[in-house]
């Protein structure tokens, strides 16, 4: 089968790289990319581990093609942090202990971190509408929302 040389924005840096045409985002993050931060847990859209974002917009990596990042910016998990620096959110899920296998949990950061951007003031129910497409099976959600909550208190202060 033929692959098609594509070059994105990933995290910041230019990559390059050849994928097949049937090949998802998230196949080429984790296998081309070596970026195993997003998970596959359902590769029908449905649980929201993969999510990432595609040009600003928050998307499932599983429902999206390889090929379509040509010309395009990806950010996923691995861009969060700052080196050794862990942003709020990380330090927050860490500190409300909301996080259990860690399937769900990067999938969960990109989208907190995507509706903080959006709204940095969220209520209770805005996040639990934001965050209703990450399936968690672990934790019951109530720890995930308090951290993202308390994350983004912290972050209007600073």
């Amino acid at each position: 089968m033929a692959k098609i040389h594509v070059t994105a924005t990933v995290n910041g840096d230019e990559v390059e790289f050849l994928c097949e045409l049937e090949e998802t985002l998230l196949d080429v993050l984790r296998d081309e990319l070596h970026l195993t931060g997003s998970k596959e847990g359902c590769a029908s859209g449905d649980c929201g581990a993969c999510s990432v974002m595609l040009d600003g917009r928050l998307v499932c990596a599983c429902l999206v093609l390889g090929v379509e990042m040509e010309g395009r910016s990806v950010e996923t998990i691995e861009a969060m942090a700052a080196g050794d620096e862990l942003h709020p959110l990380q330090q927050k899920f860490l500190e409300h202990a909301a996080l259990q296998c860690g399937i769900c949990t990067p999938g969960i950061l990109v989208a907190a971190k995507a509706l903080l951007e959006k709204k940095p003031d969220p209520t209770e129910t805005e996040v639990r509408f934001w965050l209703a497409g990450n399936l968690c099976r672990c934790t019951g959600y109530d720890k995930i929302i308090r951290a993202v909550l308390d994350a983004a208190a912290e972050m209007r202060v600073s």
